[in-house]
């Protein structure tokens, strides 16, 4: 039987006002979050992409709840294959890794942040969408100062697949090469 949560993203869709209701509604009641979590990783499930798009929803205004789930999150986001979930998945990723380097408001730990940059090198290198690989794009630009062999495998991987992409993927390139190039 499904939870109100459940039956609720089955009714979700893309338009941006009825994601930012549930999400909303989710702020309200936290004891929600841990459901959503779990459903997000449902890969059976056909509203996991849709719990997706809740929670980046979230994570942009409370973040800070994922740190409970951090573990769980940094270990399965490696198993989506569905775009509609990689790439709000690739989104919170670098929420994440500009929340631990930047703003040093939530700190990962050396495996989380290994997961992390596995993850987007694979988003980068295989057939996800565009805005996914320039998420991970970023994301790792900000990895790579602290892991000091991604810039150079970066780099490589821009300027090897930079003419076979869209405008948004070479203008994100270009800014990241540029700061690559300039930290030498």
């Amino acid at each position: 039987m499904p939870s109100d949560l459940q039956k609720k993203l089955q009714l979700v869709t893309a338009h941006r006002v009825v994601r930012n209701e549930l999400a909303s509604e989710i702020i309200e009641n936290q004891s929600l979050f841990s459901e959503l979590i779990e459903l997000c990783f449902q890969f059976s499930n056909k509203s996991a992409p849709k719990a997706f798009w809740i929670l980046e929803l979230i994570c942009y205004e409370k973040l800070e709840w994922l740190v409970p789930h951090l573990d769980f999150f940094c270990s399965n986001i490696k198993n989506l294959t569905h775009d509609s979930a990689i790439r709000p998945a690739a989104k919170i990723g670098l929420l994440l890794t500009i929340s631990h380097f930047k703003k040093k408001e939530i700190s990962l730990t050396e495996n989380q942040l290994q997961q992390i940059t596995e993850t987007c090198f694979d988003w980068l290198i295989t057939n996800t969408k565009v805005a996914s690989k320039c998420y991970s794009i970023r994301a790792l630009h900000l990895l790579g100062n602290h892991f000091n062999w991604i810039h150079p495998e970066l780099k490589v991987i821009l300027d090897k697949d930079y003419n076979n992409h869209s405008a948004a993927y070479k203008a994100v390139g270009r800014e990241i090469l540029k700061k690559i190039n300039k930290q030498k």
